[in-house]
């Protein structure tokens, strides 16, 4: 068994932790050599906390060898996203500027998952600022590779976690969300990921300073578990749940509600706005439903999502307008050929006026409000993470219909961050040799609808990780 310890659910490495079967330390070094074997060729976590995480893992064999009861990720593994604090090692963002910006404390989904059992092994890559586009390259730290297939992205922002987890690195990641950035990486590298409700996570985004920044950051960004299985999604859900008194945003709603009478509706959009969605994307979402169907839901074909395109309009227009008074210093931070991606949207949105941004904050709750009618009418919203396979790195930086063709296939998850509802990644097998899957979208606080959906199409379909690292680095030759 032990030699196969890091190919274990998060929840049977727990489980086997807690019953004595395998010591933590065991659990952490199974870990610590596939990253020695495996890290090299992707380049996923980027600073590495392995003395910590013994230390860690040896304080909780003595835990349980002195009869403590030991949490529900007791021994668990988990890396942690370069945005995200972890006491005593830098928040870089994947930029040189930061790199010994040491964290006084761990962020609030950290601390949380630590008093769970879960030992943090290691920082995990991103685009630079988490700005620099899709792709996860940093200034920093370099490119990570996609384990299908080092010519395809792993998407991002939390590309290391999902490269991490996928790989059997780690069992878990913590990434956040601010428009797939969970979710996309989910897809591209075949594992599942959660991306909650506005305020179902506590959290504090005061990392550069103590002020709170704007509201779309406030309201749009949320933290977010990776995984291979669903139930392990549902783990950290319920371990990273509920209110705290630092997260004024946070609400204390229970983690699961009532059940709904009768077969639960999903609504089934393949192709959101109209705007085409990829054959293979289109036929993992039909597979998606046909295993909801054989799984009892009342599964139904409906025309669109509401108000997909003004939704995206105020998405940009609000973010671009938070952005703009920073853009200076940020494009120097982004560093040669980083700022692309943003300098691209700030040149195509230009930031609103006092006047224009009142309007579209009315529009933005006038938009949630039309969501909230629709997910009243069918409570799960089945549709693609991504509308394209896996595309190349890079390829939204590199020119505007580079740019457009990304940000059209991320819509769904644009949308659906905006309007603050839950989402959670599933895969639905490959094709072409690389993984596809879908998002189960649900009402506000409904995370568990989503989660139990998501089970059912994974049980019918499978589950495709960890695997080994195909071919070899990210190309030299990739054009910035």
């Amino acid at each position: 068994m032990q030699d196969a310890l890091w190919k274990l659910s998060a929840t049977a490495q727990a489980e086997a932790v807690r019953s004595g079967q395998v010591s933590a330390v065991e659990l952490i070094d199974s870990h610590l050599d596939r990253i020695a074997e495996v890290n090299p060729r992707v380049n996923a976590i980027t600073q590495l906390l392995a003395e910590r995480a013994r230390e860690a893992a040896a304080r909780t064999d003595r835990r349980r060898a002195a009869g403590e009861a030991l949490g529900p990720l007791a021994g668990v593994p988990f890396t942690v996203k370069e945005t995200t604090a972890v006491e005593g090692v830098p928040t870089t963002f994947g930029t040189p500027r930061f790199r010994d910006l040491v964290a006084p404390a761990d962020a609030l989904p950290v601390a949380r998952l630590r008093a769970a059992g879960a030992v943090p092994i290691g920082h995990a890559n991103v685009p630079t600022l988490i700005l620099a586009g899709m792709h996860t390259r940093s200034e920093l730290f370099g490119d990570t590779a996609n384990p299908w297939d080092p010519g395809r992205t792993p998407g991002g922002s939390s590309g290391g976690d999902a490269v991490a987890v996928a790989t059997g690195m780690a069992a878990l990641g913590l990434g956040n969300d601010s428009g797939g950035s969970v979710r996309i990486p989910a897809q591209f590298c075949g594992v599942a990921g959660l991306k909650p409700s506005t305020g179902r996570f506590p959290a504090d985004q005061r990392v550069l300073g103590p002020d709170d920044p704007g509201p779309a950051s406030q309201l749009l960004v949320t933290d977010g578990p990776l995984a291979r299985r669903v139930s392990d999604l549902r783990l950290v859900y319920e371990v990273l749940a509920g209110a705290d008194p630092r997260d004024p945003r946070a609400v204390p709603v229970p983690a699961y509600g009532e059940p709904l009478p009768g077969r639960v509706r999903v609504a089934v959009v393949a192709d959101p706005g109209g705007h085409g969605v990829h054959p293979t994307v289109g036929r993992a979402v039909a597979t998606a439903a046909d295993a909801l169907r054989d799984a009892g839901y009342d599964v139904c074909e409906v025309p669109d999502v509401p108000r997909l395109d003004e939704a995206l309009e105020a998405y940009g227009r609000i973010t671009m307008t938070e952005f703009a008074p920073t853009w200076p210093v940020v494009r120097r931070l982004l560093g040669e050929g980083g700022d692309r991606y943003l300098g691209m949207a700030m040149e195509e949105t230009p930031p609103a006026s006092a006047d224009e941004l009142v309007g579209l904050l009315g529009t933005w709750t006038n938009i949630r409000r039309s969501w909230a009618e629709f997910l009243d009418a069918y409570p799960l919203l089945l549709g693609p993470v991504f509308t394209e396979p896996p595309v190349e790195p890079g390829l939204e930086s590199r020119d505007r219909a580079g740019r457009d063709r990304v940000a059209s296939g991320m819509r769904l998850c644009t949308v659906t961050s905006f309007v603050g509802v839950p989402g959670v990644a599933v895969p639905t097998g490959t094709a072409d040799g690389l993984p596809s899957g879908v998002q189960v979208v649900g009402r506000a606080f409904r995370e568990d609808l989503c989660l139990d959906a998501a089970q059912a199409i994974e049980d019918r379909l499978g589950v495709l990780v960890p695997v080994d690292p195909r071919g070899g680095a990210v190309p030299s030759n990739v054009n910035w």
